[in-house]
């Protein structure tokens, strides 16, 4: 298949050039003008601009959680990707007691595999930290397997880790190449405060952010952000929400330690006043959305360079399961949807200069490539990938839930207007997106096996 992608605005994460795109079996061969059109299938991009395909780095696809299964299965979740411009989905493969590494990503790529319509890959996030699992670091790194979590947070859920794992898993992931991630929040903290409202019969969804307020996910960053400096391993948070994290973030890195922080679209746009909302439980996720300070200063991360990718965090759960908490909010399933939306949220806030093209592309595309090791990904360059967007700034979209191609049955972003919009989407080269309209398939997309880092290289 030979595509020739013309007159459009090329914005990569470093350039923004007007050039045309030449496609051949789904790579990406020539940028530049005169290209060889000969037998090629030529799409006008007139107007629009031509972007790296997202990659959202942090979902939960049909994810047990809470006593349930989140709402969209992998077919759901990557064909709601494809209409938002993403083309690569990071998922979590959650080791159960006694597992190892290449076997619990196995057993979800088997699930995962019939039904992705874009590109996916996998983090394990270790609950069981063995010395035959710290073994397997290298093994699994070679496998393609090159970023692990750790919880920080849900002792009682048996996925928490203890401090001292965290240091070894630091360790290790030095000596290997891998890459370690925290979810970080204080467990012992957050449980007292929920046992205290629950006694008091406070019981509605403003009562889960108030058990998790900022210094609670700041003390957990601090910790965690300690342990890297201490090993001289890299360290990404995940779902950074705290200003005084987002502190601690960038005086660690002006010292010049590798600490990666990824925020998410619902943070830059949503605070905690939503949790006082009629529908405040939809909102309900961990960590919550914060005051107004840390939503200004994870912008103002953003603008200085500190915030290194924005992700979604995706993990939708229906009406009927959020419902299950309406009168306690500790039986809310924690977790909203996102995934549709991160590209196009970034892109429409860009377009509204509150910051460039070049920086939202660098956010959601090139930094998760390069973080997590997908070598192929992240820019319109020749031998990239062909994971192109086409994206139209003129459009005026309204986000509703009738609009959206996930399986839940509403949207936290309901109503929330963007400026510009994506009008296409192509998954190495093949068309999965037009016009508001899904035409990929189940089983297109393929696993990544990802490059890990320079072992033994300091922060």
């Amino acid at each position: 298949m030979k595509m020739l992608i013309q007159n459009g605005l090329i914005v990569n994460s470093d350039s923004t050039i007007r050039a045309d795109v030449l496609v051949e079996n789904g790579k990406i061969t020539a940028v530049g003008s005169g290209l060889d059109a000969a037998g090629a299938e030529i799409v006008d991009a007139s107007g629009k601009y031509v972007l790296p395909g997202a990659i959202d780095s942090h979902t939960h696809l049909e994810m047990p959680f809470n006593g349930t299964v989140s709402a969209d299965s992998y077919f759901a979740g990557t064909r709601a990707a494809a209409c938002g411009g993403v083309t690569t989905v990071f998922d979590f493969a959650i080791q159960r007691k006694g597992m190892g590494i290449r076997e619990i990503a196995q057993e979800r790529d088997a699930l995962c595999r019939p039904q992705a319509c874009v590109d996916y890959a996998f983090h394990v996030a270790l609950t069981d930290l063995t010395d035959d699992v710290l073994t397997e670091f290298q093994d699994a790194v070679e496998y393609g397997l090159m970023s692990y979590k750790l919880f920080m947070v849900y002792k009682k859920d048996g996925l928490m880790m203890s401090d001292a794992d965290i240091y070894k898993a630091l360790l290790r992931s030095r000596e290997t190449g891998a890459l370690i991630s925290v979810h970080a929040e204080n467990p012992d903290i957050i449980d007292l405060n929920i046992e205290n409202f629950l006694k008091n019969g406070q019981t509605s969804a403003w009562y889960h952010y108030l058990s998790r307020p900022e210094f609670v996910e700041a003390e957990a960053d601090k910790r965690a952000i300690h342990w890297a400096k201490s090993t001289g391993a890299p360290l990404y948070i995940v779902h950074l929400a705290n200003a005084d994290g987002m502190k601690a973030v960038e005086e660690a890195v002006t010292e010049g330690y590798t600490i990666y922080a990824e925020t998410c679209p619902q943070y830059l746009h949503f605070t905690c006043d939503v949790y006082k909302r009629e529908d405040g439980r939809n909102f309900v996720c961990s960590p919550p959305m914060k005051g107004q300070a840390s939503q200004d200063a994870l912008w103002e991360g953003i603008k200085k360079g500190f915030i290194t990718t924005v992700a979604t965090d995706h993990c939708p759960f229906t009406t009927k399961q959020k419902d299950w908490g309406k009168d306690d909010f500790t039986k809310i399933p924690n977790g909203c949807m996102g995934i549709e939306n991160l590209y196009p949220y970034m892109l429409s806030e860009a377009n509204k200069g509150r910051l460039t093209f070049n920086r939202a592309v660098q956010l959601c595309s090139k930094n998760p490539a390069d973080i997590f090791g997908c070598t192929e990904k992240g820019a319109v360059l020749p031998g990239k990938d062909a994971d192109i967007v086409l994206y139209d700034p003129a459009i005026d979209f309204t986000i509703t839930n009738e609009n959206m191609h996930s399986d839940c049955d509403y949207t936290i972003w309901e109503g929330v207007r963007l400026k510009g919009y994506v009008t296409r989407t192509y998954s190495r080269g093949r068309l999965v997106f037009q016009d508001g309209t899904f035409c990929g398939e189940a089983g297109w997309g393929k696993f990544l096996k990802r490059a890990g880092r320079s072992a033994e290289s300091k922060a």
